[in-house]
C-alpha cells in the first residue's frame, strides 16, 4: 500500500468515525427531547386532572397556584436539565431512523405517560376525598392544610421519582448508567432538597405546614411504587401504528359512514 493510499484511508476513517459520532449524538438528543415531553405531559396531565375533579366535586383545589408554579419550575427548569445531559448510548445505534412524518410522542410513550399519570390521579383524588378520616387534627382548617400540603408533597415525590423512569422509556431497568450522569443525580438530590425546604420552612409562601416523620415517609412511600409501576406498564404491549393515525382513520371511517 503507497503512502497516499494510507492517507485516504486514514482520511476516510477519521470522516466515517466523525459522522458516525454526528449521528450518535443526533438521536441523543432526540431521545432526550421524548424523554422530557413524556415526563412533562405526566406533570401535566395529572395536576390538570386532580384540580378539575376536585374543583368540580368540592369547589377546592388541593394544588394551589403557588404550588403549581413551584412544580413548574422544579420540573420544567431542573428536570429539563437533567433528562437533557443524558449521554448517548450504544443502543441508540440499533435503532432504525425515523422519518419526517414520525410523530414525537410514540404509543410507548403515551402508554408510560398513562400508566403514571392514572396512578398519581388516583392515589391523590383518594387523598384529597378520604384523608380527612385518615388525620386527627383540632381545627377543621388545620386538616384541610396538612391534607392539602401531603397531597402537594406526594404529588412532588411521584415526580422526583418518575424522572428515574423518564430515563429508560423501553428499558426495564431505569437505573442503568445513572451513577455515571452526576449531573442528573445533583439535580434530583437538589430537588428534593428544595421541597424539604418548602415544606418546612416555607409554608405561608406555598401555603403548607410541617410535616411529621411518619407523613414523609408515607409522601416518599407514594413516590416509590411508581418504579414497580413503571416495570409492569412496560409489560403492556403496544401497537405499531401511532396512535395519531389511527385515530385520524378512525375518523374517515366514521365520516365515510355518515356520508353514504
Amino acid at each position: 500500500m503507497t503512502q497516499n493510499s494510507a492517507l485516504v484511508l486514514e482520511r476516510d476513517t477519521a470522516f466515517c468515525l466523525l459522522l458516525l459520532q454526528v449521528v450518535r449524538w443526533g438521536r441523543s438528543v432526540y431521545a432526550n427531547i421524548q424523554k422530557f415531553i413524556q415526563f412533562q405531559l405526566t406533570v401535566n396531565v395529572a395536576a390538570l386532572t386532580i384540580n378539575v375533579v376536585a374543583a368540580i366535586s368540592s369547589g377546592g383545589v388541593p394544588l394551589t397556584a403557588v404550588q403549581l408554579l413551584w412544580v413548574n419550575l422544579i420540573m420544567d427548569t431542573l428536570g429539563a436539565l437533567a433528562l437533557a445531559t443524558e449521554p448517548p448510548t450504544d443502543s441508540l445505534m440499533h435503532r432504525s431512523p425515523v422519518g419526517r412524518r414520525e410523530p414525537l410522542i410514540t404509543n410507548i410513550m403515551w402508554r408510560n405517560l398513562l400508566v403514571q399519570a392514572i396512578y398519581q390521579v388516583t392515589v391523590l383524588l383518594v387523598l384529597n376525598f378520604a384523608g380527612d378520616s385518615f388525620l386527627q387534627e383540632e381545627s377543621e382548617t388545620d386538616t384541610l392544610t396538612l391534607k392539602n400540603t401531603i397531597i402537594f408533597n406526594a404529588f412532588v415525590m411521584c415526580q422526583i421519582f418518575n424522572e428515574f423512569n423518564a430515563r429508560k422509556p423501553e428499558g426495564m431497568n431505569v437505573f442503568k448508567g445513572v451513577t455515571q450522569n452526576r449531573l442528573f443525580v445533583g439535580i434530583v438530590g437538589m430537588t428534593f432538597v428544595l421541597q424539604i425546604i418548602i415544606i418546612e420552612f416555607l409554608g405561608k409562601f406555598a401555603t403548607t405546614v410541617k410535616l411529621n416523620w411518619q407523613q414523609w415517609l408515607a409522601c416518599v412511600c407514594i413516590g416509590l411504587v411508581s418504579w414497580p409501576l413503571a416495570v409492569i406498564g412496560k409489560l403492556i404491549p403496544v401497537p405499531k401504528t401511532p396512535m395519531s393515525r389511527s385515530i385520524l382513520r378512525a375518523f374517515r371511517r366514521l365520516k365515510k359512514s355518515r356520508t353514504a
